[in-house]
């Protein structure tokens, strides 16, 4: 068995999953993980913002376009009007679901997974359908009902033990040997949709290629393989060849896009290669992930954008090192804000956090327990591994720099947005 994952922006347009189907072509013993086409997941992140607000309007409008999004996608690809029976009954949950949400505050990540799991459930309907339609047998597969993770929404771990009898089930019986399921979404123990985080389709893959036994995993996207820059950020980037599970890890903590945070654990644990190659092109090899490689001979930089800046200092001027750790972490715990870099004194501890919609309700949580707390927006987080004197120079000094940590192979750096 393989798994290949096809992230939303190789199936965007019909064009996008008619090179899909060009890329299996000849494959059996097949595992597809498919994201949300193009820019769903953003358009759906608009409807639970509406229901939010309980502008209903304003989530019909969402949705109406998304139905005609992915009406263009069918008509294309079944050469004129298809109405697909399935699709039209996920749209009409969805607007259930933002007609009749009586929304509080307190169900924010519940409803957030509730209606973002739309994208994927949709664009695997589609998917499954056309490849059906296009002479390739496949059987869709509700992740939902095969991935147990923890009762925690937005970001869920899967329970790997508990999934695996259920997956392995749902791939029985029939003469199927190619299979298409969701990325990024999986089950409560109490019924209720979770999601594993943005981007967190890769991970489903690595879950899905651990309890299969997979003989590899790839991930196809829009680049040649794993640069060791974005492109559209410094523009000099080059591919980089070979990579080990530690550093993909590390890198992908800091902040690059090369895999979702938890993908690798899974496919270290049963010491599968994981192939990142692009999506134009499958002769190219791409970049191979696995347990040893070559080492990088590159700098590798690493730009995590939206960040905030938070000094916490207790008002009694107690070591916060000593004495304060614990209070801090629970609270921040509590609203999901997790800390990319930690940087303390004596008396202040600084925290560049990812920005999110509780960050004031939990800087009002720290000052009720006691901490003066000041907030620096429009932040981010750069680091830099295998940096240079020159990058030195251009990266880590100057007055839009807050804090600056380096070891002998790399540096991380707090600054001001431009």
């Amino acid at each position: 068995m393989k798994v290949y994952k096809f992230g939303g922006a190789s199936v965007k347009n019909a064009e996008g999953v008619r090179n899909l189907r060009k890329i299996i072509d000849d494959e059996q013993n097949l595992f597809i993980i498919v994201s949300a086409m193009g820019k769903t997941t953003n358009a759906l992140e608009r409807v639970f913002g509406a229901v939010q607000k309980s502008d209903r309007a304003a989530a019909m409008a969402e949705i109406t376009a998304l139905r005609e999004y992915h009406a263009a996608i069918i008509d294309d690809l079944w050469h004129g009007p298809r109405r697909l029976d399935a699709v039209e009954e996920l749209f009409a949950e969805l607007e259930r679901v933002a007609a009749e949400t009586v929304y509080r505050a307190e169900d924010a990540e519940l409803w957030y997974d509730t209606i973002v799991a739309f994208g994927e459930l949709i664009s695997t309907t589609i998917i499954s359908a056309y490849l059906n339609y296009a002479g390739v047998a496949n059987r869709w597969i509700d992740m939902r009902r095969c991935f147990l993770t923890e009762q925690r929404h937005k970001d869920a771990g899967v329970d790997i033990e508990a999934s695996a009898p259920r997956l392995k089930a749902a791939l029985e019986g029939g003469g199927e040997t190619i299979f298409v399921g969701q990325g990024f979404i999986g089950g409560a123990p109490d019924g209720t949709t979770t999601t594993l985080g943005r981007e967190g389709s890769d991970y489903s893959a690595a879950v899905v290629a651990n309890i299969l036994e997979a003989e590899s995993m790839s991930v196809w996207k829009d680049v040649d393989g794993v640069l060791n820059a974005d492109p559209k950020i410094f523009p000099d980037a080059v591919q980089i060849a070979e990579l080990n599970y530690l550093d993909t890890i590390e890198l992908a903590y800091s902040g690059a896009q090369i895999i979702h945070p938890k993908t690798i654990k899974p496919l270290q644990n049963k010491n599968i290669p994981l192939y990142v190659r692009p999506f134009g092109d499958k002769r190219k090899p791409g970049t191979v992930i696995r347990a040893m490689s070559a080492p990088v001979d590159v700098p590798i930089l690493i730009l995590k954008k939206d960040q905030v800046l938070l000094t916490i200092r207790s008002r009694d001027f107690s070591f916060v090192l000593e004495e304060k750790f614990a209070t801090i972490f629970s609270l921040l715990e509590r609203f999901r804000i997790k800390a990319n870099l930690i940087h303390n004194s004596a008396v202040n501890l600084s925290l560049c956090v990812d920005n999110s919609w509780h960050i004031d309700e939990a800087v009002a949580a720290l000052r009720e327990a006691g901490f003066d707390v000041m907030k620096a927006e429009r932040m981010e987080l750069l680091t830099i591994r295998g940096y240079t004197d020159d990058l030195w120079r251009r990266y880590a000094r100057g007055p839009q720099v807050f804090i600056r940590q380096a070891t002998q192979s790399t540096v991380r750096v707090v600054r001001k947005r431009d």
